[in-house]
């Protein structure tokens, strides 16, 4: 005879961490791409601001920038207002056509791999712009393309940072 757990089913938290962030603090995962199906996703506050359900996910470095509207990509990241959260996911490949110049965007706001990133990375990058975000928080991730160790044909397998940021920086 097995036993039956009487234990409640566990309590969807946004963004689906699996613990709930504390009071005053935002809730986000970035996830990339991975192989042709995986699709990369941006969640914020448990809103899917990129992500195949939205339709808006697309080859390349896809970013989403939190209360702001879109334009190209450098002039894009330059524009967005002081006190802005700047989250970005690469699907498929963002090395092939990155100009020099959003190289240079992505690096002021405090990337340490736009530069190192190769065809079809899998990359996540969060910043923030007109502030500081707290120590503790993993701001970027990168796993290379290599044939000998990618889950997919030809494709590394997806990676993601999730976490939950305070309301309250300055």
């Amino acid at each position: 005879i097995r036993p039956i757990s009487t234990s409640p089913a566990p309590r969807r938290q946004k963004c689906d961490h699996w613990t709930a962030c504390p009071a005053n603090s935002y809730a986000y995962r970035l996830l990339s791409g991975g192989g042709r199906d995986k699709y990369a996703k941006i969640c914020f506050e448990d809103e899917l601001l990129i992500g195949e359900k939205t339709g808006s996910v697309a080859r390349g470095i896809n970013i989403a920038i939190v209360d702001y509207n879109s334009g190209p990509m450098m002039k894009f990241i330059q524009s967005a207002p002081s006190r802005s959260l700047l989250f970005m996911v690469t699907h498929d490949d963002g090395s092939a056509r990155l100009k020099a110049g959003a190289k240079d965007a992505i690096e002021a706001l405090g990337s340490k791999e736009i530069r190192n990133m190769k065809f079809r990375s899998s990359w996540v990058f969060l910043a923030a712009k007109g502030f500081e975000l707290p120590s503790g928080i993993q701001r970027e991730k990168i796993n290379h393309s290599d044939n000998s160790r990618n889950r997919y044909a030809g494709w590394p397998a997806e990676i993601q940072i999730e976490g939950c940021i305070p309301k309250d920086l300055r």
